[in-house]
């Protein structure tokens, strides 16, 4: 069955750069339908002043389907690095390759009672459009989320 929405592009995927950050990708993911998984591609977080600050994935599939959860981005920001922002930044710098690759519109999901990645969401342009129950099926609540925000962006 084919996937809705725009195809994956990984023949070149980008280093994605601002005066702060720089998002280097490390891994292609292909689709894994038997875990409702889509292509993806992960970048190292490595911010200017040194370190790798953590990891942001971008995936490529429906957020009305199987991205309805978890979203076209994800990150994970190390302890030691928050507070500088880099959710935000990073957010920021895939909006316009989201584009470049043909989505109009981003989703981002996190759990309510994470203020920081709400914050993150909402100084990178976020608007919360609703919060949702995950279903004990979905492979996220297994990771302890009972609800999920979520977030669009436009591009």
């Amino acid at each position: 069955m084919p996937m809705p929405g725009p195809s994956p592009s990984f023949a070149s995927p980008e280093t994605l750069s601002d005066s702060v950050i720089s998002l280097v990708p490390v891994r292609i993911s292909e689709a894994d339908p038997a875990k409702r998984h889509v292509p993806s591609c992960t970048y190292l977080v490595l911010p200017r002043k040194g370190g790798v600050a953590g990891s942001v994935q971008f995936r490529f599939g429906d957020a009305t389907g199987e991205l309805y959860y978890p979203g076209h981005i994800g990150y994970r920001i190390k302890k030691t690095f928050r507070g500088n922002g880099y959710a935000e930044k990073s957010i920021r710098l895939l909006l316009p390759y989201a584009a470049r690759v043909g989505f109009g519109e981003i989703w981002v999901s996190c759990r309510p009672e994470n203020i920081a990645s709400r914050i993150s969401c909402e100084k990178a342009g976020g608007t919360l459009r609703e919060t949702v129950p995950v279903p004990p099926s979905h492979e996220m609540y297994a990771q302890g989320y009972r609800e999920a925000c979520r977030y669009s962006f436009r591009p």
